[in-house]
C-alpha cells in the first residue's frame, strides 16, 4: 500500500493563513521524515471559511523546499479554470523545481461558483478535463515543439521553455467513479480514487472494470485511492475522545461556510437528492449524515483508533473497497497541534509498516 498526507488546508479559528501554512509545512516535513509516499492538496477558491488552498503549484514549490523524498501534487488541479498551455507549463516547471517529485492530479471541478468568477463554462468541464489529459500526455511525449489539434485545445509548434524531469512525464491521476472517465484513465495510464461518500461495498462495480482495462493496456498496477479523515492515538478510547466530535465537523464547509444549520441541512438534502437521481443512493445516505459523528463511526467511514486498530481497519477497508493507496486527512476540526503531530507520527511509525507490503489486488 501507498500513503498520502492529504489536505484541504482548512481554515482554523485564531490562525492567520500564514500561521496555518506554517503548521502545514510542519506536517509535511514530518511526513517526509517518517515514510509517507505523497503529500497532496486540493484546489479550492472563494472559500475563506473553508479551504485556504487556491494555488496547488505554490503548495508544491513550498513543500518541495522543505522536503527531500515525499512526492507532491494537487488532487487535483481544476482543469477548466486554467488555460491549458499555462497549466502544462506549471506542471513541467514544478517537476523541475521538485527534482522529479510531481504527481499530476486533474479534476473537472464540482463547484459552479468557481466557474462564475473565472468566467468559464461549467457545463463543458468534463470534456475539457478529458481533452487536457490527452493533450498533456501527448505534449510531454512529443517534447518541444508540441502540437495538438483537438476539439477544445489547439496548439501549433508550441516551444516549451522547460520540460519535466520525469520521462515521458509525471504520473497522472484523475479521481473519479464515473465509468467513462475511468475508461479514459485506464487508456492513458492514469491513477484514480474516491472519497468516503462512495460506499466501499460498491467500489468493485466501478474499479473492477477499470483495473481489468488497465491490465489490458498498461504495465504494472495502478493506484486506486480512498480518502477520509484519520486520527491515531495510543488507545482507541483516547483517539475517540479527542477526534470523534471534530470528525463530525470536518466536512461542514462542503455544505455551507456559515453556521446556519437550516441552510446546511437543506444543502445536504438537495445534494443527496442529486446523487439519488443519479442512481447513487448509498452516496445520498452518506451525504445526509456526513456531519453526524455517530453515523460516521457506526458506518466505519472515518478512521479513528490506536495504531493496531487503524492498521487492521485499513487492511479490511482496502480489501472491501478495492483500494491500494490511502489519502489521510489528518488536520481537521480544531484539534491541538500536539495531538495532530502525535497522530501523524503514530501513523507513520506504527501503521504504515504494518501495511507497506500489503497489496489488495
Amino acid at each position: 500500500m501507498r500513503f498520502a498526507h492529504f489536505s484541504h488546508v482548512w481554515c482554523k479559528a485564531g490562525m492567520t493563513p500564514h500561521q496555518r501554512y506554517e503548521q502545514l509545512w510542519r506536517e509535511v516535513e514530518l511526513c517526509d521524515q517518517i515514510g509517507f509516499d505523497y503529500a497532496f492538496c486540493v484546489e479550492h477558491h472563494f472559500t475563506p471559511r473553508e479551504s485556504w488552498m487556491s494555488s496547488p503549484s505554490v503548495f508544491v514549490a513550498a513543500a518541495a523546499a522543505r522536503t527531500r523524498n515525499i512526492r507532491l501534487g494537487a488532487m487535483g488541479n481544476v482543469v477548466p479554470l486554467h488555460h491549458p498551455v499555462r497549466l502544462l507549463e506549471e506542471v513541467a516547471l514544478t517537476d523541475q523545481v521538485t527534482n522529479g517529485r510531481v504527481e499530476v492530479g486533474l479534476v473537472p471541478g464540482i463547484q459552479d461558483t468557481y466557474f462564475k468568477h473565472f468566467e468559464t463554462n461549467f457545463a463543458d468541464r468534463r470534456a475539457i478535463t478529458h481533452e487536457f489529459a490527452r493533450f498533456m500526455k501527448s505534449a510531454f511525449e512529443q517534447g518541444s515543439p508540441a502540437s495538438w489539434d483537438g476539439e477544445l485545445i489547439k496548439v501549433d509548434d508550441l516551444e516549451l521553455s522547460v520540460l519535466p524531469i520525469q520521462k515521458p512525464g509525471p504520473p497522472m491521476w484523475m479521481e473519479s467513479r464515473d465509468p467513462p472517465t475511468l475508461e479514459l484513465c485506464a487508456e492513458l495510464g492514469m491513477h484514480t480514487g474516491y472519497f468516503l461518500l462512495f460506499p466501499r461495498s460498491e467500489a468493485h462495480t466501478r474499479y473492477g472494470p477499470y483495473l481489468a482495462k488497465w491490465k489490458q493496456q498498461q504495465a504494472g498496477t495502478p493506484n486506486i485511492a480512498y480518502s477520509t479523515v484519520v486520527f491515531v492515538d495510543e488507545t482507541d478510547e483516547a483517539a475517540m475522545a479527542k477526534a470523534k466530535d471534530d470528525a463530525g465537523k470536518a466536512y461542514k464547509g462542503f455544505f455551507s461556510t456559515d453556521d446556519d444549520w437550516d441552510k446546511i441541512r437543506a444543502k445536504q438534502e438537495s445534494t443527496a437528492a442529486y446523487f439519488e437521481q443519479r442512481g447513487d443512493p448509498g452516496a445520498g445516505e452518506i451525504i445526509k449524515n456526513m456531519l453526524d459523528p455517530d453515523f460516521l463511526i457506526e458506518k466505519d467511514l472515518v478512521l479513528i483508533g490506536s495504531p493496531d486498530t487503524v492498521a487492521k481497519k485499513l487492511r479490511s477497508w482496502a480489501e472491501e473497497g478495492m483500494f491500494n493507496c490511502f489519502f489521510g486527512e489528518f488536520n481537521f476540526g480544531e484539534m491541538a497541534e500536539d495531538d495532530l503531530m502525535r497522530s501523524l507520527r503514530l501513523f507513520g511509525e506504527e501503521v504504515i509498516p504494518q501495511l507497506r507490503d500489503y497489496e489488495p489486488f
